[in-house]
């Protein structure tokens, strides 16, 4: 069985993200293909390379490009709901004028048309909100 998921929560704020990173570990463990990982409204901040928490906490980011890592599983995050929210990656920071970025490989700025793409090419679209 082949699955995607779609991230609306927030880092550490909101259960949803760790509940998330939990299935997708799951998932693959498991035997499943997880193709897909769609950050959306407050997930996008999953991405974020300025995360830094201490230390004894679960580092979400590191769960994420593991699972990238290992299985390939593409980490896409909504370009609309970041830059809302301040998350550019080095081209949209060029683009926009922004001395810095806050995204880096491997996740990937990109459309809601990859969201339906995900939905069309897997068995499975899991959603995680807050």
């Amino acid at each position: 069985m082949s699955y995607a998921l779609l991230v609306h929560a927030a880092p550490y704020s909101q259960q949803g993200a760790l509940s998330a990173l939990r299935f997708a570990n799951a998932v693959v463990e498991r035997g499943h293909r997880l193709s897909t990982v769609f950050f959306y409204h407050d997930g996008v901040h999953n991405a974020s390379a300025l995360m830094s928490p201490p230390q004894d906490e679960v580092q979400l980011a590191d769960g994420w490009k593991r699972l990238h890592r290992e299985g390939g599983t593409q980490l896409l995050v909504c370009i609309a709901a970041g830059l809302r929210r301040g998350l550019v990656d080095t081209g949209e920071a060029a683009r926009h004028g922004l001395n810095s970025h806050s995204v880096e490989p491997p996740f990937e700025l990109t459309g809601v048309g990859q969201l339906v793409d995900a939905m069309l090419e897997n068995d499975r679209l899991i959603t995680f909100a807050p």
